[in-house]
Protein backbone atom coordinates (compact mmCIF):
# COMPACT_ATOMS: atom_id res chain seq x y z
CA UNK A 1 0.00 0.00 0.00
CA UNK A 2 1.29 3.52 -0.77
CA UNK A 3 2.55 5.42 2.26
CA UNK A 4 3.24 9.00 3.25
CA UNK A 5 7.01 9.28 3.66
CA UNK A 6 8.87 12.25 5.13
CA UNK A 7 12.54 12.51 4.12
CA UNK A 8 14.90 15.09 5.61
CA UNK A 9 17.96 16.27 3.72
CA UNK A 10 16.21 15.27 0.51
CA UNK A 11 17.89 17.71 -1.89
CA UNK A 12 20.93 15.50 -2.58
CA UNK A 13 22.81 12.35 -1.65
CA UNK A 14 21.03 9.60 0.28
CA UNK A 15 17.87 11.68 0.70
CA UNK A 16 17.48 12.40 -2.99
CA UNK A 17 18.14 8.77 -3.89
CA UNK A 18 15.55 7.63 -1.33
CA UNK A 19 12.99 10.04 -2.79
CA UNK A 20 13.52 8.65 -6.28
CA UNK A 21 13.27 5.03 -5.22
CA UNK A 22 10.13 5.53 -3.07
CA UNK A 23 8.48 7.62 -5.79
CA UNK A 24 8.51 4.58 -8.08
CA UNK A 25 6.23 2.83 -5.59
CA UNK A 26 3.66 5.62 -5.80
CA UNK A 27 4.11 6.84 -2.24
CA UNK A 28 3.25 10.38 -1.16
CA UNK A 29 6.54 12.16 -0.46
CA UNK A 30 7.23 15.05 1.90
CA UNK A 31 10.72 16.32 1.11
CA UNK A 32 12.56 18.86 3.23
CA UNK A 33 16.00 20.46 2.98
CA UNK A 34 17.65 23.87 3.11
CA UNK A 35 18.05 24.16 -0.68
CA UNK A 36 14.52 24.77 -1.92
CA UNK A 37 15.47 25.11 -5.58
CA UNK A 38 16.99 21.63 -5.65
CA UNK A 39 13.91 20.26 -3.87
CA UNK A 40 11.59 21.84 -6.41
CA UNK A 41 13.63 20.47 -9.31
CA UNK A 42 13.45 17.02 -7.75
CA UNK A 43 9.71 17.37 -7.20
CA UNK A 44 9.22 18.32 -10.86
CA UNK A 45 11.05 15.16 -11.90
CA UNK A 46 9.09 12.93 -9.54
CA UNK A 47 5.67 14.55 -9.90
CA UNK A 48 4.53 12.20 -12.65
CA UNK A 49 5.09 9.19 -10.42
CA UNK A 50 3.60 10.34 -7.12
CA UNK A 51 2.39 13.29 -5.05
CA UNK A 52 5.29 15.41 -3.75
CA UNK A 53 5.28 18.20 -1.18
CA UNK A 54 8.45 20.18 -0.55
CA UNK A 55 9.46 22.65 2.14
CA UNK A 56 12.59 24.61 2.95
CA UNK A 57 13.64 23.65 6.48
CA UNK A 58 16.86 24.25 8.39
CA UNK A 59 17.09 21.05 10.40
CA UNK A 60 19.58 22.63 12.81
CA UNK A 61 16.97 25.21 13.91
CA UNK A 62 14.08 23.96 16.10
CA UNK A 63 11.97 27.00 15.18
CA UNK A 64 12.27 26.14 11.48
CA UNK A 65 11.14 22.58 12.19
CA UNK A 66 8.21 23.74 14.31
CA UNK A 67 7.05 26.15 11.59
CA UNK A 68 7.23 23.39 9.00
CA UNK A 69 4.95 21.10 10.98
CA UNK A 70 2.54 23.94 11.73
CA UNK A 71 2.22 24.65 8.01
CA UNK A 72 2.11 21.04 6.83
CA UNK A 73 -1.18 20.52 4.94
CA UNK A 74 -3.53 18.17 6.78
CA UNK A 75 -4.59 16.63 3.45
CA UNK A 76 -1.25 14.82 3.34
CA UNK A 77 -2.51 12.65 6.16
CA UNK A 78 -0.48 11.03 8.91
CA UNK A 79 3.19 10.33 8.25
CA UNK A 80 3.76 6.60 7.94
CA UNK A 81 7.55 6.65 7.55
CA UNK A 82 10.13 9.18 8.72
CA UNK A 83 13.59 8.95 7.18
CA UNK A 84 15.91 11.07 9.34
CA UNK A 85 18.62 11.52 6.74
CA UNK A 86 19.76 15.14 7.19
CA UNK A 87 23.26 15.29 8.63
CA UNK A 88 26.77 16.49 7.95
CA UNK A 89 30.42 16.40 8.95
CA UNK A 90 32.49 19.57 9.14
CA UNK A 91 36.27 19.57 9.28
CA UNK A 92 38.80 16.87 10.02
CA UNK A 93 41.01 18.71 12.48
CA UNK A 94 42.07 17.21 15.80
CA UNK A 95 39.90 18.16 18.76
CA UNK A 96 42.34 20.80 20.04
CA UNK A 97 42.25 22.61 16.69
CA UNK A 98 38.64 22.11 15.63
CA UNK A 99 36.25 25.01 15.08
CA UNK A 100 33.73 25.06 17.94
CA UNK A 101 31.12 26.48 15.57
CA UNK A 102 31.51 23.40 13.37
CA UNK A 103 30.99 21.23 16.42
CA UNK A 104 27.80 23.08 17.33
CA UNK A 105 26.46 22.83 13.77
CA UNK A 106 27.04 19.07 13.70
CA UNK A 107 25.36 18.59 17.08
CA UNK A 108 22.40 20.79 16.15
CA UNK A 109 21.90 19.08 12.78
CA UNK A 110 22.78 15.45 13.46
CA UNK A 111 21.28 15.21 16.95
CA UNK A 112 18.92 18.06 17.73
CA UNK A 113 17.30 18.12 14.29
CA UNK A 114 16.74 14.37 14.27
CA UNK A 115 15.27 14.49 17.77
CA UNK A 116 12.85 17.31 16.92
CA UNK A 117 11.56 15.60 13.76
CA UNK A 118 11.12 12.34 15.63
CA UNK A 119 9.25 13.99 18.49
CA UNK A 120 6.90 15.73 16.05
CA UNK A 121 5.83 12.57 14.20
CA UNK A 122 5.75 10.06 17.06
CA UNK A 123 2.44 11.07 18.70
CA UNK A 124 0.42 10.38 15.53
CA UNK A 125 2.29 7.13 14.94
CA UNK A 126 1.50 6.01 18.48
CA UNK A 127 -2.14 7.10 18.10
CA UNK A 128 -2.43 5.11 14.85
CA UNK A 129 -0.36 2.23 16.24
CA UNK A 130 1.64 2.22 13.02
CA UNK A 131 4.82 3.77 11.67
CA UNK A 132 8.50 3.39 10.86
CA UNK A 133 11.42 5.66 11.77
CA UNK A 134 14.63 5.16 9.82
CA UNK A 135 17.66 6.99 11.19
CA UNK A 136 20.75 7.38 9.02
CA UNK A 137 23.80 7.09 11.25
CA UNK A 138 27.37 6.27 10.27
CA UNK A 139 30.09 3.71 10.95
CA UNK A 140 31.83 6.70 12.57
CA UNK A 141 29.39 6.24 15.44
CA UNK A 142 31.00 2.90 16.25
CA UNK A 143 34.56 3.14 15.00
CA UNK A 144 36.66 6.21 15.90
CA UNK A 145 39.23 7.80 13.62
CA UNK A 146 41.49 10.86 13.93
CA UNK A 147 39.49 14.00 13.26
CA UNK A 148 36.14 12.24 13.70
CA UNK A 149 35.69 13.63 17.23
CA UNK A 150 32.26 15.36 17.40
CA UNK A 151 30.96 13.93 14.12
CA UNK A 152 31.49 10.39 15.40
CA UNK A 153 29.94 11.32 18.74
CA UNK A 154 26.79 12.64 17.06
CA UNK A 155 26.38 9.41 15.12
CA UNK A 156 26.88 7.37 18.27
CA UNK A 157 24.01 9.42 19.69
CA UNK A 158 21.85 8.50 16.67
CA UNK A 159 22.51 4.81 17.22
CA UNK A 160 21.73 4.88 20.94
CA UNK A 161 18.67 7.08 20.45
CA UNK A 162 17.37 4.54 17.92
CA UNK A 163 17.82 1.71 20.43
CA UNK A 164 16.06 3.63 23.17
CA UNK A 165 13.17 4.44 20.83
CA UNK A 166 12.72 0.73 20.25
CA UNK A 167 12.63 0.20 24.00
CA UNK A 168 10.05 2.96 24.48
CA UNK A 169 7.88 1.68 21.62
CA UNK A 170 7.79 -1.98 22.61
CA UNK A 171 4.21 -3.20 22.35
CA UNK A 172 3.34 -0.79 19.57
CA UNK A 173 3.42 -1.50 15.84
CA UNK A 174 6.11 1.10 15.22
CA UNK A 175 9.44 0.09 13.77
CA UNK A 176 12.77 1.83 14.31
CA UNK A 177 15.87 1.20 12.21
CA UNK A 178 19.37 2.61 12.43
CA UNK A 179 21.48 2.40 9.24
CA UNK A 180 25.22 3.03 9.47
CA UNK A 181 26.89 3.61 6.08
CA UNK A 182 30.64 3.56 5.73
CA UNK A 183 32.52 5.43 3.02
CA UNK A 184 30.04 6.69 0.44
CA UNK A 185 30.62 9.15 -2.37
CA UNK A 186 28.04 11.94 -2.21
CA UNK A 187 28.45 15.61 -1.27
CA UNK A 188 29.61 14.44 2.16
CA UNK A 189 33.33 15.13 1.76
CA UNK A 190 32.77 18.30 -0.26
CA UNK A 191 30.72 19.67 2.64
CA UNK A 192 33.21 18.40 5.22
CA UNK A 193 36.03 20.28 3.50
CA UNK A 194 33.82 23.31 2.84
CA UNK A 195 33.89 23.23 -0.94
CA UNK A 196 37.50 22.10 -1.37
CA UNK A 197 36.93 19.72 -4.29
CA UNK A 198 40.56 18.57 -4.36
CA UNK A 199 40.44 17.36 -0.76
CA UNK A 200 37.03 15.79 -1.29
CA UNK A 201 38.14 13.87 -4.38
CA UNK A 202 41.21 12.57 -2.55
CA UNK A 203 38.97 10.77 -0.06
CA UNK A 204 37.71 8.47 -2.83
CA UNK A 205 40.92 8.26 -4.90
CA UNK A 206 41.54 4.72 -6.19
CA UNK A 207 38.62 3.38 -4.14
CA UNK A 208 35.15 2.13 -4.96
CA UNK A 209 32.92 3.62 -2.24
CA UNK A 210 29.24 3.09 -1.64
CA UNK A 211 26.81 5.16 -3.70
CA UNK A 212 23.67 7.00 -2.67
CA UNK A 213 21.72 4.40 -4.64
CA UNK A 214 23.23 1.61 -2.52
CA UNK A 215 21.91 3.20 0.64
CA UNK A 216 18.53 4.09 -0.85
CA UNK A 217 18.01 0.48 -1.93
CA UNK A 218 18.90 -0.62 1.60
CA UNK A 219 16.40 1.80 3.12
CA UNK A 220 13.74 0.57 0.71
CA UNK A 221 14.46 -3.05 1.63
CA UNK A 222 14.24 -2.27 5.34
CA UNK A 223 10.93 -0.45 4.91
CA UNK A 224 9.43 -3.20 2.77
CA UNK A 225 9.96 -6.03 5.26
CA UNK A 226 6.76 -7.63 6.58
CA UNK A 227 5.06 -5.52 9.26
CA UNK A 228 6.14 -7.87 12.07
CA UNK A 229 9.84 -7.62 11.12
CA UNK A 230 12.03 -4.86 12.55
CA UNK A 231 15.57 -4.39 11.27
CA UNK A 232 17.20 -2.88 14.35
CA UNK A 233 20.52 -1.87 12.88
CA UNK A 234 22.56 -2.31 9.70
CA UNK A 235 26.23 -1.47 9.19
CA UNK A 236 27.28 -1.16 5.56
CA UNK A 237 30.76 -0.68 4.14
CA UNK A 238 32.20 -0.94 0.64
CA UNK A 239 34.49 -3.93 0.08
CA UNK A 240 37.46 -1.54 -0.08
CA UNK A 241 36.90 -0.44 3.53
CA UNK A 242 37.44 -2.26 6.84
CA UNK A 243 38.24 -1.54 10.48
CA UNK A 244 41.74 -0.33 11.33
CA UNK A 245 44.06 -1.97 13.80
CA UNK A 246 45.03 -0.53 17.19
CA UNK A 247 47.27 2.54 16.99
CA UNK A 248 50.22 2.60 19.38
CA UNK A 249 52.48 5.59 20.00
CA UNK A 250 55.75 4.19 21.31
CA UNK A 251 57.20 7.63 22.06
CA UNK A 252 54.86 8.50 24.95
Amino acid sequence: MPKTILITGASSGFGEACAKIFAKQGNTLILVARRKQLLDELADNLGKQCDVYTAQVDVSQPASIATFFEQLPSKLGPIDTLINNAGLALGLESADKADINDWETMINTNCLGLVHFTRQVLPSMVANNLGHIVNIGSTAGKWPYPGGNVYGATKAFVQQFSRNLRADLLGKNIRVTNIDPGMAETEFSNIRFKGNNEKAEQVYHNAKPLTAQDIAETVQWVCNRPAHVNINSLEIMPVCQAWGGWEIDRNC
